[in-house]
């Protein structure tokens, strides 16, 4: 042994250790070079099939991303996709923002330290449900401007953004060919629906646009989706919610599917989309069986639409988007799981999937197909050298049969095929998945106040309960009605919503004063009437006041106002409150869309005829005074001079109410339910969490079971019938502190505060069940040698995998049935056939830890309990927080 007495050597070897990873850490990948064929892209010269995951950097913050990136990894994906937001990014023209949720260079570093690709589409419109489409509403006020055409200040202004961006990531050394994970550009988005619009001038624009960005030097391919007239140099992709027949405008472009849409968003009111993975899983498979080489979902995570970045008009707060992981960051399973697999056999394909130029096609019936993947010895992106007999085969078999079973023959072999499904044969004679058939776990998440969960094991023992509530003490403060202070001003006529507000705030305050005569009330007594306010036109919410009292509401898109007023003998002030709900963010000519008013604004049923109000003096006030004084900040919060709430006061309108709060123990996601109240506006620790708006969602259009088979469209599997759209609101946990965290709630229509709560947001119960006539695990498959057949695919047996949530480990099994168990996820039953010690199995292989496997064979639990049936394992179990548990020992 060598003995260093000089210490200074090992502290020198630390530092050069020390610089050795930062530099290892700040290069990504090797520098490689992106191209692409008809086939696929050529990444560091070699074909790739490639998945992709939606995940949108401001949706989410800095804190949850690692895990986000994580688990879209976990799940299968290479490539992480974004868009860019303009509106985000540069909210003042010339001043840029690049910090906290919007910092887009920690996003992209993070995803290449995982190994994963980047899919940066910059558009600068994205659409996205997102305010305005992406655009900062400053846009509109260049003057001459038209949005998305062949308009040079609209050109100048969008090339300045792309620039900006395309110069931060080479400043930043993040495309391939700079060591960096960039792979793949956007320019553009979904231009095709609104380019008729524009006539020749969209098509200048289309080829302006593609031309400025293959211009900035970013060294890698650009994409247009939805494009079909996108120039030579640009790939035109699809975005649908299935893309297995799209074909790119050139035979030299491969196929690209840029939104794999799994899920919808959701407006107030409404119902709640789902897109079951069965079909979702379908739609992928037919994509790469038919040639397809890159697909993106749409989202794989949605996230939450955090301030007043909704778009709309009326798009809710939550952007879950029923994608495989949930708004909090909680992978929704089985969506999750299945997709996780179905990648996995993907991937398994993909050596024959990248070397065959085309598949064989095989009719196998009426309704059923096979298409077959050679690895071809001439292939020279993959330089191989091997034998035909040595050739990998793989196989996609499809029933596109929307109601029946098929029996096929494949090389000799008989398979089954569910309706509506695709079977996936890495090897060209094994099925390693079908998509109609689920072996992944159902999750079961609970909103919980008091964390208890339910112990079994002796060595588990509860320290705590985890208890969130909001103080008893609540406090409020009227927001004034109408002019609030000094920066009003007085104009002769209606001015358009936006161009008063610059979108610093949802509302603004009209205000004017009515002269009402004698005459007028005599006349209104006489003949029994009222004078009626009309509107031609206005979105999206309007509250209409007489002399500080509410008197009507009205809330639409571009919609008449007939409401009846009552005014007293002499002057009378009339209020307007306009408000906007989400900027519109598709269609063409946004510019010109607006907010506020159209038309003429008049009253009618006077004496003398009707008055016309769009010619009168208005006193004009943008926002409310505690938005502008920041009463929801820890900072300036008790300037609003706050008194104490009474348990039974009246609910009121136009109210700001605060309250404290101590964060719930643990690591679960946060939410808070606002179920309780009208709708607003909420602030935690002075960040904003969103709108609230507590509207029902029609009691019908909600089946009772959804039937994956058949194509899918938004309105197919709707949930959540006649219950609020939104009550749960999400609070990440790097926005509180310990205790003490302040809430604030601007409240307009009224609603209990005191009703409101703070939740834990956990999966706790975990479901699976699965036969054993399923296939083999597909990670046993990832180990085998697909050519030599050595291992014998028909001994493996198929397994049931739990996995509770990162920190949280199994406390207990439920439930557990080797036999023939009855009922579903919290309502199984024993069967007939039912092995004694299922239980016991179960539990001894998965409690105490996070994730466990459980073989689904008469051997794994000892005997076979029923000869000549095929036995299915059902099992239900328990999570529990780590946190709040102390652990002796395993």
């Amino acid at each position: 042994m060598v003995v260093f007495e000089n210490k200074a050597i090992p502290k020198l070897l630390l530092v050069c250790l020390f610089v050795q990873f930062s530099v290892s850490a700040a290069n990504f990948f090797q520098p490689f070079n992106v191209t692409y064929d008809h086939r696929a892209l050529i990444i560091d010269g070699k074909r790739r099939m490639l998945i992709s995951g939606g995940i949108h950097y401001p949706r989410a913050t800095p804190q949850m991303w690692p895990d986000l990136i994580a688990k879209s990894k976990e799940g299968g994906a290479d490539v992480i996709e974004s868009y860019t937001f303009w509106n985000g990014h540069e909210p003042v023209r010339g001043q840029y923002n690049f910090e906290g949720r919007f910092d887009l260079v920690k996003f992209v570093k993070l995803v290449g330290d995982n190994g994963l690709y980047f899919l940066l589409r910059i558009g600068p419109y994205v659409c996205a449900e997102w305010n305005f489409g992406g655009f900062p509403v400053w846009l509109r006020d260049i003057p001459g401007i038209e949005f998305r055409t062949d308009n040079e200040p609209f050109k100048r202004e969008m090339q300045r953004f792309v620039t900006k961006i395309v110069d931060l990531m080479l400043e930043e050394k993040l495309f391939s060919w700079q060591g960096g994970p960039i792979i793949l550009l956007q320019i553009e988005n979904e231009y095709g629906n609104m380019e008729g619009s524009y006539g020749q001038k969209g098509k200048e624009y289309v080829r302006w646009a593609a031309n400025m960005a293959l211009g900035l030097g970013a060294g890698v391919p650009w994409v247009m989706c939805k494009q079909t007239d996108a120039p030579g140099d640009i790939i035109d992709t699809c975005n649908n919610y299935y893309c297995d027949g799209y074909k790119p405008n050139s035979p030299n472009k491969p196929t690209i599917w840029t939104e794999n849409w799994d899920g919808w968003y959701t407006s107030w009111g409404g119902r709640l989309p789902h897109r079951p993975v069965e079909d979702l899983a379908f739609a992928v498979a037919r994509f790469f069986q038919r040639g397809g080489s890159l697909m993106n979902y749409y989202m794989y995570f949605g996230g939450t639409n955090f301030g007043r970045t909704s778009g709309g008009p009326f798009y809710i707060t939550s952007y879950d988007y029923d994608a495989p992981i949930d708004e909090y960051g909680l992978r929704s399973e089985p969506k999750w799981g299945h997709l996780k697999d179905l990648h996995a056999a993907i991937k398994l394909c993909e050596r024959a999937l990248v070397a065959a130029d085309s598949p064989q096609y095989m009719k196998l019936g009426p309704r059923q197909e096979a298409h077959v993947y050679w690895e071809n010895t001439q292939s020279a992106v993959l330089n191989t050298t091997l034998s035909e007999s040595q050739s990998a085969c793989s196989a996609f078999l499809a029933n596109i049969d929307e109601h029946n079973t098929a029996t096929v023959i494949f090389r000799g072999k008989s398979y089954s095929l569910p309706p509506w499904s695709v079977s996936i044969l890495p090897d060209c004679s094994n099925v390693a998945f079908n998509t109609a058939k689920v072996g992944a776990q159902t999750s079961v998440k609970l909103v919980e106040n008091a964390l208890s969960p339910k112990i079994s094991a002796p060595e588990l023992v509860m320290t705590k309960n985890e208890v969130s509530s909001i103080s008893e003490s609540w406090m409020s403060v009227e927001e004034p009605i109408g002019i609030w202070s000094e920066s009003n001003f007085t104009v002769q006529g209606l001015l358009e919503h936006l161009k008063v507000t610059k979108d610093e705030s949802d509302y603004l305050w009209h205000m004017t004063r009515i002269y009402v005569s004698d005459d007028d009330v005599a006349f209104w007594e006489e003949n029994k009437v009222s004078p009626t306010l009309v509107i031609d036109s206005m979105r999206d919410v309007l509250r209409i006041f007489i002399n500080g009292e509410l008197i009507g509401s009205v809330s639409g898109h571009w919609v008449k106002v007939l409401q009846p007023v009552q005014f007293q003998q002499g002057y009378s002030d009339l209020m307007l409150l306009s408000q906007t709900v989400g900027l519109q963010n598709y269609g063409a000519f946004l510019e010109k869309d607006g907010a506020g008013f159209r038309g003429q604004i008049k009253l009618t049923g006077f004496k003398n005829g009707d008055i016309d109000l769009s010619k009168a003096s208005w006193i004009y006030q943008v926002g409310l005074k505690g938005e502008f004084q920041k009463i929801f900040t820890i900072e300036e919060n008790e300037k609003a001079g706050w008194t104490n709430l009474k348990l039974d006061a009246t609910p009121s309108t136009f109210t700001w109410y605060k309250a404290y709060f101590d964060s719930p123990d643990g690591s679960e996601p946060i939410a808070i339910d606002l179920g309780s109240m009208g709708k607003g506006q909420a602030w935690v620790n002075g960040h904003h969490i969103g709108r609230y708006w507590n509207l029902t969602a029609p009691k019908d259009g909600c089946p009772d079971s959804c039937d994956y088979r058949g194509a899918y469209g938004s309105n197919k599997c709707m949930t959540n019938c006649g219950k609020p759209t939104q009550t749960w609101y999400h609070v990440p946990r790097s926005w509180l502190q310990a205790s003490n965290n302040l809430l604030v709630i601007f409240e307009e229509i009224g609603g209990n505060p005191f009703e409101i709560s703070v939740k834990s947001r956990v999966p706790r119960i975990l479901c699976a069940q699965m036969s054993e006539s399923y296939y083999p695990p597909l990670r046993e498959w990832l180990h085998l040698d697909l050519i030599d057949g050595k291992v014998s695919i028909s001994d493996m047996k198929p397994q049931i995998h739990l996995q509770c949530e990162d920190g949280h480990i199994i406390s207990s099994i439920e439930f557990a049935s080797y036999g023939t168990p009855h009922g579903s996820c919290q309502n199984f039953s024993n069967g007939n056939c039912h092995s004694p010690n299922s239980l016991s199995v179960v539990s001894e292989a998965c409690v105490g830890r996070n994730s466990c496997s459980v073989e689904v064979s008469n051997a794994g639990f000892g005997s076979d309990p029923c000869r000549g049936v095929l036995k299915t394992l059902a099992v239900e179990a328990r999570c529990v927080s780590t946190s709040t548990i102390g652990v002796s020992q395993f």
